[in-house]
Formats: structure tokens, C-alpha cells, sequence
């Protein structure tokens, strides 16, 4: 700021002093240096430079005796603040007066007696940092931890190697977040290759944390070199953090409330995690077990047969943003073309590709889908019978033609609701089916043109005419339904004649 007031003098004062062709200049180069509007810059260069600002006494109403009186007062009543203080202070200068603790001059009392709760507040904050100090943040150890890991952004990854993973957690419960203990899983994928691996935790703990990137190193053919979670504290915590460092990883956390800085592994969320799983409520021992066995198939059906799309550059051109992607490719081929893979990787890959069956695998994730919806509501297989179990050759048979049944993952298939058996609107031939029934009891065979034509039948025709509702809306249930309708499918012939 001081280095922008002396560039406005010097410059204001060449610029009143010059010609107008120079003006123009001056003008033109200070609003390119300051990025003033040129409005605002003109008026700032012509205004008169204004001298120092004289700092004003202020005229003090209450005193140091007023203050001392403030601080008996604030500590006789256990230190309440100054809008609960204001209230208090005439019942509590009455009280300790009457008993001898207080003996106040009259004037010092008066203005007690006035003070407002601001001025107590500002009378007593010199006494209250000394005693408390400035207002600190909570702190702890999680808060320390998080200090200590490096942020990285979406735009600082600048292609990395294979081996560094973002992590994140999805919860299965159903919903909106309520309280209870639900299944989580575990969800890391590679910036480099979009390699996705997916854990089941029974529930959200910093150990369950560290044992499921403890299996996923273990069941990949690469190493992991590096971790990047969000600031939740199952990952912001000594025992995440311990175990990277023993291990080596490379830990960075993303920004508070920054969710495209984790953009790879949200995507996997949607993608993998939702589409496999659905949005169902799992929770126990055995919804953790049938989600870890899908996972167990569909990491080697996602990573070796789901090609996926990768981002090449992203411009923006005001509000509309431009992307442009990789040609779609499995995980597995973007390491086998990667130059930074090992061969030995790259062998084990192609070994590994080669003795896969993805029919086989489809199969199985359909079976192990079916497990997971018979869990997903009531916590039991009663829900939904499991799957029969068929061959392959039946499997894949079935394949043309399981685009007539509409979907067919399990975890996504619409629940059937209650039959509608009861009626939603008044019906308005309530005084009617009483003699109607009757005629139809003692002459079954009367014809819809016979009933038409009775004379006492004219208020539920005219009623009829009116209300012009479907038969099948106000058709009576009992024995008679059927005979009832014929004659009521005429009624209404006629009457639309």
C-alpha cells in the first residue's frame, strides 16, 4: 500500500504539471502498471495529495477507577461476559454494598450503573488476553500431521510414474449419512494408468485404513510409490503416517473442500464403485465378505477389459472449457506402453492377460452382485434368492437376450412395490350399487338397455353422465363383479351414444 501512495504522488504531480498530449501518455502507462480503470485513475492523479492524518484524542467518559470497579464486578460474577455482566451489575453493586464487600464514590457509581455491555467488553480485553492469551485454534495431533503433509493440487501431478495412487473412501449406507457403523470401501487408483483397486472395510478406522493399502501393495505387479488422500482424519492420522513412512510412500493430501483435486479417484467412484455396488445399505460381517468377493472378481475384469478414457490438456476460453482425451485403453495396456514399466511388469501383465476368461468374470461379478442386493436392505439372503449356478456356456448364451429384461445387475434392479388395491377417490355411486346389486340378484340376466330405461334408476344415470369415470374406477368388488361389468361396459356404450 505505501508503495502504491508514493508511485500516486510522484506520478500525480507530473501528471497535473504536463500538457494534455502528455497527459494521455502518463495516463495511459499508470493505469497499465496499476490495472485502475481509467475513470478512476484520472481522478486519482488530479485529487490533491492529502498530508498525514492527525490522530484524534479520544475523550475518555470512564476511568481507571470505573475499570477497577469493572474488574471486582467481572470476577464477583465468576467472569461472565460483558452483555450477561451489564444485566448483573446493578443487583450485584446493590449486594456487595449492602454487605460491606463494596464501597463505591458516587460518580464511579453512576457510571456503572450506565456502562454498556461494549464498553465492558473493551474496558476488560486487556485483562482477559492476559489471563487467556490470544484465542487459539484447537489443535492436536491430527492437526500437526496435516501440516506436515504437502498439499498437491489436480495441475501438480505434471504426469508422474506408474505407482502413485489416490486414495479415497465411499460409504455404502443407503442414503443420506446417518449414524451407524456401515461398510466403506477403499478406493485407490494411478494417476499414470488408471489402475483402480477397491477394498472392503466393515467399517471407517485408520488400522482397517492401513491393512487395505497394505493388500493392495501386496497384489500389484508394480510398486507404489506414493499416496495422496483428502484431509479425513481415517487418513490424517499416526498410523497412516507412520506406515507410509516406513514404507516409503510419497504422502500429499489434496485442499480442504477441493474435490477436483482429487479428480482421478472421485471419477472411480462413479464409475466403479456405484455401478458395481449400487447404492444399497451394507453393514455386518457378511454384507463386508460378499462386497470383498466382488472386489476379489472385478479388479481383474476392470483393469484388463474396461478401457477408459484419460485427459491429454484441458484450455479455457472464458466460461467454456475445452478437453481433449487419450484414445480409451485398458489399465493394463497403458503400463505395457508405458517405457517406466520393468519387463519382468510387463511379462507377468501380458502372462496374467492371457490365462483370463472375461466371460467367466462377468459371470462371476453377476453372482457375487446377486449375493450383495439379498444383503443390501435387510442384512440376510431372504431378501432376493441367490442366483442359479450355470455354465459358462449358458451364461454367455443368455447374453443376447439379457437386453429384454431390462437391467441386469442385481444392485441396480428396481424392488417391486405393493399391489394398489385400495381405492385413492370418494366414490360417487356409493348410493347406487345397493338397488343396482338387488336387480342383479333377483333378474341376473337384465340387460344394460333394460336398466337404461327403468324409471328408477334415472338418479345413478344422471350421476353417471356427470362423473363420465371408467367402468374399472368404480366397478363394485363382490360375486357379482362380472355380471355387473357386462352390463355396465353397455351402460356406458349408451350413454356415450
Amino acid at each position: 500500500m505505501a508503495t502504491r501512495k508514493e508511485l500516486i504522488a510522484a506520478v500525480g504531480q507530473r501528471y497535473r504539471e504536463a500538457s494534455k498530449t502528455d497527459r494521455t501518455k502518463i495516463l495511459d502507462e499508470f493505469a497499465e502498471l496499476t490495472q485502475y480503470h481509467r475513470k478512476h485513475a484520472i481522478r486519482v492523479l488530479t485529487s490533491a495529495p492529502c498530508g498525514p492524518r492527525r490522530s484524534l484524542a479520544r475523550n475518555l467518559l470512564y476511568g481507571e477507577a470505573v475499570r477497577q470497579a469493572l474488574i471486582v464486578l467481572w470476577e464477583a460474577a465468576d467472569r461472565l461476559c460483558g452483555k450477561r455482566l451489564r444485566a448483573l451489575i446493578p443487583m450485584l453493586v446493590d449486594a456487595m454494598g449492602r454487605h460491606g464487600h463494596l464501597s463505591l464514590d458516587a460518580t464511579v457509581k453512576d457510571k456503572l450503573l450506565s456502562v454498556s455491555a461494549a464498553t465492558i467488553d473493551r474496558a476488560l480485553r486487556a485483562t482477559r488476553e492476559l489471563i487467556d492469551g490470544k484465542r487459539k485454534r484447537r489443535t492436536g495431533v491430527g492437526a500437526a500431521i496435516r501440516r506436515s503433509i504437502p498439499v498437491r493440487t489436480f495441475s501438480d501431478w505434471r504426469d508422474p510414474p506408474p505407482g502413485f495412487f489416490e486414495v479415497d473412501m465411499v460409504e455404502h449406507c443407503g442414503g443420506p449419512k446417518t449414524d451407524g457403523n456401515f461398510v466403506h470401501s477403499l478406493v485407490l487408483t494411478d494417476i499414470a494408468s488408471g489402475w483402480t483397486e477397491c477394498v472392503a472395510m466393515p467399517g471407517r478406522n485408520q488400522l482397517l485404513v492401513v491393512q487395505g493399502m497394505a493388500k493392495v501393495a501386496s497384489d500389484l505387479l508394480f510398486p507404489m510409490l506414493g499416496a495422496d488422500t483428502d484431509n479425513d482424519s481415517a487418513f490424517m492420522n499416526q498410523t497412516v503416517f507412520d506406515y507410509c513412512k516406513e514404507c516409503g510412500l510419497e504422502q500429499t493430501r489434496s485442499r480442504a473442500y477441493k474435490k477436483n483435486d482429487q479428480a482421478w479417484v472421485e471419477q472411480k467412484n462413479g464409475s466403479i464403485v456405484r455401478r458395481l455396488v449400487g447404492y444399497g445399505r451394507l453393514s455386518g460381517r457378511a454384507a463386508t465378505q460378499a462386497l470383498a468377493q466382488l472386489y476379489a472378481v472385478s479388479r481383474l475384469y476392470i483393469n484388463f477389459f474396461q478401457p477408459s478414457f484419460k485427459l491429454k490438456s484441458k484450455t479455457r476460453d472464458g466460461a467454456r472449457v475445452h478437453k481433449t482425451y487419450h484414445p480409451p485403453m485398458t489399465p493394463c495396456d497403458r503400463l505395457l506402453g508405458l517405457p517406466n514399466v520393468a519387463e519382468t511388469t510387463k511379462a507377468k501383465l501380458r502372462e496374467q492377460f492371457t490365462a483370463l476368461d472375461p466371460v467367466r468374470l462377468l459371470q462371476e461379478i453377476r453372482a457375487a452382485q446377486n449375493t450383495l442386493a439379498g444383503l443390501a436392505a435387510t442384512g440376510t439372503h431372504e431378501h432376493e434368492p441367490p442366483a442359479p449356478v450355470t455354465d459358462v456356456a449358458t451364461f454367455l448364451s443368455s447374453l443376447s437376450k439379457a437386453w429384454q429384461g431390462g437391467e441386469v445387475r442385481p444392485t441396480h434392479r428396481t424392488r417391486p412395490g405393493a399391489t394398489h388395491w385400495w381405492r385413492t377417490r370418494t366414490d360417487p355411486f356409493e348410493h347406487a350399487w345397493p338397488v343396482i346389486e338387488q336387480w342383479l340378484e333377483s333378474e341376473p340376466s337384465v340387460t344394460a338397455k333394460e336398466i337404461l330405461v327403468s324409471s328408477d334408476c334415472q338418479k345413478p344415470i344422471t350421476a353417471l353422465r356427470c362423473a363420465r369415470l371408467s367402468p374399472r374406477n368404480w366397478l363394485p368388488a363382490g360375486p357379482l363383479s362380472t355380471t355387473w361389468a357386462k352390463s355396465a361396459r353397455s351402460t356406458k356404450f349408451l350413454l356415450a351414444a
